[in-house]
């Protein structure tokens, strides 16, 4: 069994909270937007989380209005709200548009802000938002991504109420500094491109084996589709998805992809089955005798 609970370089309750987030967007809306507190605690124990962990992300996802409580069945657990699914949804939206490579044509978004010293703290929150929504920084308070990204932008500006000191532009390149240098300046592409080929050497080899055995014990394959989720979603959100002209031949963002929609593919159903076998009603109907 793989062990998702400590990523290197976070907190043990960050790396907890974002798997635990990665499971709402792949479990728990599959399954109704709900989740039994029991199930989620033993489902994330089989991801190496301990009960104390699971049960501190929950609590902190309700204090940001993410989950709200409900009993089903006779079962504690909590809903998703609707700022959740918004999120989550907005999640969905970068992740899958940031695969595919912008089309140089569409044109560029421009954030430019001027915060004042005395909002530092939101200066540093909107530049590190910017920055995780894969917005490249390419002077001082000027950040640029595809022209895709314009309501993502905005929505992170709003989320910090500083619409007033921002401005946002979207529009096509019309001259001045090689536009392949500018962008290339903006991101640590050859950082981003490694990320993709790490998913690649990770899961690769798993894949293979995966497609040849014929059978996949569901406990595995839900632990593989969530150690998959998992790492995958954090890399679009670096990766700003450039026009293909802007980046080389060897870009290994495309077979990354590949790669993700294999394993997706083979892991998926199981995992969810085996999810649904911890929600009360699928457990109660498969033990109750009643015809």
């Amino acid at each position: 069994m793989t062990d998702i609970s400590q990523s290197p370089g976070t907190s043990a309750a960050r790396a907890s909270r974002t798997i635990l987030v990665g499971f709402l967007g792949s479990i728990v809306r599959r399954m109704g937007n709900w989740m039994p507190i029991a199930g989620a605690v033993e489902l994330m124990g089989q991801c190496g989380l301990d009960e104390s962990s699971v049960r501190t992300a929950i609590f902190r996802l309700k204090q940001r209005g993410w989950l709200v409580p409900e009993a089903r069945s006779r079962a504690k657990g909590y809903l998703l709200t609707d700022l959740a699914l918004e999120s989550l949804a907005a999640g969905d939206e970068i992740v899958w548009h940031a695969r595919q490579a912008a089309n140089l044509d569409d044109g560029w978004c421009v954030v430019n802000f001027s915060v004042p010293e005395s909002a530092r703290a939101k200066r540093h929150k909107l530049r590190a938002h910017l920055a995780a929504l894969g917005f490249g920084n390419i002077g001082s308070g000027v950040w640029i991504a595809p022209a895709r990204m314009l309501d993502a932008a905005k929505r992170a500006i709003e989320e910090l109420d500083l619409t007033g000191q921002s401005a946002v532009f979207v529009g096509d390149y019309a001259g001045g500094q090689e536009l392949d240098e500018l962008l290339r300046n903006g991101w640590d592409l050859p950082e981003i491109d490694q990320r993709y080929r790490d998913f690649i050497d990770d899961h690769l080899e798993r894949a293979e084996a995966l497609e040849s055995s014929g059978t996949i014990d569901g406990e595995d394959a839900f632990v593989t589709y969530v150690t998959v989720i998992n790492q995958w979603r954090k890399l679009p959100f670096r990766d700003p998805g450039l026009p293909r002209e802007i980046l080389g031949d060897d870009w290994a963002a495309p077979a990354a992809g590949v790669l993700f929609e294999r394993m997706v593919t083979l892991l998926e159903g199981r995992a969810l089955a085996h999810a649904a076998s911890h929600w009360p009603s699928v457990a109660e109907s498969a033990g109750d005798p009643r015809p």
